[in-house]
């Protein structure tokens, strides 16, 4: 991990590197010249090099992540082939056709189809209760709360104990006294990609008025192979979701299943902040007003628009903008002192960011950036413009961040007021 700038160490502490899973070393470059040509010996020799490079950090290390469902036209060497030369732009997979030599590429659809371990837990790192962990500011253990699990993506404890958790492929459990209970009445999720059921958080007044707030994958009406990210709140009777209201509904729609944002957090004057990723549509939907994708928005507990929202009187600007210029906002908290709304960014290959989010402020993106494409080639020359806003911090190479969280409590005093990122790439928190 590399810090950028010193500011974040005055304004929120320092980054606490958690390091919970043993994690091997493993290159993430940018793309070099390739000196192997087309003979089939170095191509083979390279294949691994290749695959460290550029795609373990989607689908791990030991290929552990990988679901050759996902974005394989088919079940064989050729449909790899096809998959990894022209990409699958609606799931997100890029193409690498500038990359590779059409032999590197043939190597590597063999690679991954023929080195997908039969068991991908068998690469988790073995974790005991006795074992305790020592940071440079806090010991600690670890321990399995919950097992049974698929992709959770969100989780909210109610005040009973009971904790209520969002897998993303769409069901929303409760669990209670160790089990766990399905809760009906979701409504339709588009569980595509990147997408489907997302971040939970109960109102700050939840014990009076009972409002739990989710963010989801929407599918439109008109169409329902496309979607965008919305917000709904409803209340829980039982295991049943009563009283639902959609209080936000980004767009525009698109059939890809990439960047949907969307973590949740109310500030200290009751404001919902949450962020909606460019659904894939880099070149267009960040650096506009004129709709929500690329962008973190704060609305009223209801939906409604704050009268000093900074692009309320902007005319043809989405008014629910506080910030423009992002490219998918995987983690968005408040300072549990300041009250300031922090975000994580899933940049591209190298440039994830961790920004301070400023009214009006532009984060540049794709304008300027510290990343590259995931094929190795480059969308911009700038990592600085004029008007456009620097990250607190970013990483290179990259560390797939996703949800982040300001510890509050007294428990973990060493790291009070601290952030903790978890990386997808890494499996750790840092």
């Amino acid at each position: 991990m590399y810090i950028r700038n010193s500011e974040f160490i005055l304004r929120a502490s320092i980054l606490v590197i958690i390091t919970i899973l043993a994690v091997s070393s493993c290159r993430n470059g940018r793309a070099s010249d390739r000196t192997s040509g087309d003979d089939p010996g170095a191509v083979q020799q390279d294949v691994r090099e290749h695959y460290l490079n550029y795609c373990a950090g989607s689908h791990g290390e030991h290929l552990e992540k990988f679901d050759k469902s996902d974005w394989m036209y088919g079940d064989s060497d050729d449909a790899a082939f096809k998959s990894i030369k022209f990409g699958r732009e609606d799931i997100g997979m890029p193409a690498f056709e500038a990359a590779f030599s059409d032999s590197e590429i043939r190597a590597l659809a063999k690679f991954v189809r023929t080195e997908v371990p039969e068991d991908p837990s068998a690469y988790q790192p073995a974790l005991t209760l006795d074992r305790v962990i020592e940071s440079d500011k806090q010991k600690f253990i670890i321990d399995t709360v919950v097992d049974g699990l698929n992709i959770p993506w969100g989780m909210e404890f109610l005040p009973n104990g009971d904790m209520l958790i969002s897998e993303r492929d769409g069901i929303l459990y409760r669990f209670s006294n160790g089990k766990l209970n399905v809760i009906t009445g979701l409504p339709p999720i588009m569980a595509k990609g990147q997408g489907g059921l997302l971040d939970l958080r109960l109102h700050p007044e939840y014990e009076e008025n009972g409002w739990l707030y989710f963010s989801y994958s929407q599918p439109s009406e008109d169409n329902p192979r496309q979607g965008c990210t919305a917000v709904m709140r409803a209340r829980l009777t039982d295991d049943m979701l009563v009283d639902k209201e959609v209080i936000f509904d980004a767009g525009p729609n698109s059939n890809r299943g990439q960047h949907w944002g969307c973590k949740l957090v109310f500030d200290k004057e009751g404001y919902l902040w949450f962020g909606v990723g460019d659904r894939g549509n880099r070149d267009e939907n960040p650096q506009t007003l004129e709709n929500h994708c690329g962008k973190i928005h704060r609305i009223h507990d209801d939906g409604s628009i704050p009268e000093d929202n900074p692009f309320v009187d902007t005319p043809g600007a989405v008014p629910s903008i506080y910030s423009y210029g992002h490219r998918n906002p995987q983690g968005t908290d408040m300072h549990p002192v300041t009250g300031e709304i922090w975000e994580s960014e899933h940049g591209p290959r190298g440039g994830d960011e961790l920004n301070l989010i400023r009214p009006g402020v532009n984060y540049g993106w794709p304008v300027i950036s510290y990343g590259i494409n995931y094929s190795g080639t480059k969308f911009t020359d700038l990592t600085h413009k004029e008007g456009m806003a620097q990250p607190v911090v970013y990483w290179d190479p990259s560390i797939a961040p996703c949800g982040m969280t300001f510890v509050d409590s007294d428990r973990y005093s060493g790291w009070k007021n601290n952030i903790l990122i978890g990386s997808l790439r890494f499996q750790y928190l840092e």
